[in-house]
């Protein structure tokens, strides 16, 4: 891919926090799937990562998304790490607090102060009760986490008090207004916006004055790829866009949206993100057709709403959850049974779906309340077949 010249940060579109003033850019980048040096363990590549990040603050983005269990709790050293040579007030980290792990008042300090430690830093800009839920919601309360979260905030080691969130707009809505946040992080996309109500949630924060952060704005990598007759459509409308910058404009281009997080994997996204997005050239009502009509086209196929967050994981039996839904997409994207075969093969006999016995386990963790032992069941059935 030939890139465009960015040399300065005037070219990156930023917004701005309302309580701190701090730019933020409109393209954030989240530290969630980096390139890896070993797929079992999750540990980053961290010479490739590194440049990735280099490269992206060069081009004007300051805004970088972790959490504690990402990577399996490598990504927040690593990006500590990759940070500690630029000046602390040029850049915003965020990271969150993994709530179904906490179990008592002393684990939120824990979690916390450990936190900072990996991060090297002081303090964080913006901080998130991780993943909240109608069951998780109610540890916010039990354990105290707003109020001692609130305490952090007050002094000094939160600039930003906010929450992700996973669940129905009704939850949302009461999570939004039963404390003062500064920011929430949803889930949306054009496809979402529709299918998980994303068009509800963005009304409801935006009611209550409170900063959107966009996740899965490409949904894993989904709508980077889509189906055939879906991407004809895109790609006849823009010959010389990608499929994902498409979905990362649908996002940034929703007024109220602080910054839209992309999951970059190697430099060629990072680049292609940076094209899209130095400067925003928001949607026009004819691309808003364009994408109807792709989506129209995309939901023809049967395809499992999985974004490989990984919350599923690890499986009791062993199965490679995200790996089994991945190798059956394609082939719903692309219809072709040898090469599904050959990708899952690659999983091992270990990994496949054949192994689960429908304890239920990662249902419960599902973000997307996808009903996995049903579609591993499916799946299994479709890889025996002799079709």
């Amino acid at each position: 891919m030939q890139l465009s010249t960015l040399t300065t940060t005037q070219n990156m579109t930023t917004s701005s926090v309302t309580d701190t003033g701090k730019p933020v850019s409109l393209l954030g980048f989240g530290i969630m799937r980096m390139p890896k040096k070993n797929a079992v363990t999750q540990r980053i590549d961290r010479k490739t990562a590194a440049e990735m990040i280099d490269f992206a603050i060069a081009n004007g983005v300051n805004y970088f998304d972790t959490a504690y269990i990402y990577h399996l709790g490598d990504s927040e050293s690593f990006i500590g790490e990759a940070l500690k040579k630029y000046p602390r007030e040029s850049f915003n980290l965020a990271t969150k607090l993994p709530t179904w792990l906490v179990k008592s008042e002393r684990d939120v300090e824990k979690f916390f102060n450990r936190q900072l430690e990996k991060c090297q830093t002081d303090y964080f800009d913006f901080y998130l009760v991780h993943s909240l839920n109608n069951d998780n919601r109610k540890k916010i309360d039990k354990y105290n986490i707003y109020e001692i979260l609130s305490r952090k905030k007050a002094e000094g080691k939160i600039k930003n008090l906010g929450f992700s969130f996973h669940d129905k707009p009704p939850v949302l809505k009461e999570i939004a207004c039963g404390y003062d946040w500064d920011f929430a992080q949803i889930q949306l996309n054009y496809l979402d916006w529709e299918l998980q109500d994303a068009r509800t949630q963005y009304q409801i924060l935006r009611d209550r004055g409170i900063h959107v952060i966009v996740m899965e704005p490409v949904r894993g990598g989904t709508l980077a790829t889509l189906n055939p007759k879906s991407a004809a459509i895109l790609k006849e409308a823009a010959p010389d866009k990608s499929l994902a910058s498409w979905a990362i404009r649908y996002a940034a281009s929703l007024p109220g949206v602080l910054t839209v997080l992309s999951g970059m994997s190697n430099l060629e996204q990072v680049k292609d993100n940076l094209n899209t997005m130095s400067p925003l050239i928001p949607f026009s009502e004819a691309e808003y057709k364009t994408v109807t009509n792709a989506l129209a086209a995309y939901k023809k196929s049967a395809v499992i709403p999985c974004t490989a967050c990984r919350y599923c994981m690890p499986c009791p039996m062993g199965v490679d959850i995200p790996g089994v839904f991945a190798a059956y997409n394609l082939f719903c994207t692309g219809g072709n049974k040898f090469s599904f075969s050959g990708d899952y093969d690659l999983l091992g006999n270990e990994h496949k779906a054949a192994q689960c016995v429908n304890c239920g386990k990662c249902t419960s963790h599902c973000p997307q309340s996808i009903k996995i032992p049903d579609w591993l069941g499916k799946i299994n059935t479709f890889a025996n077949s002799e079709e």
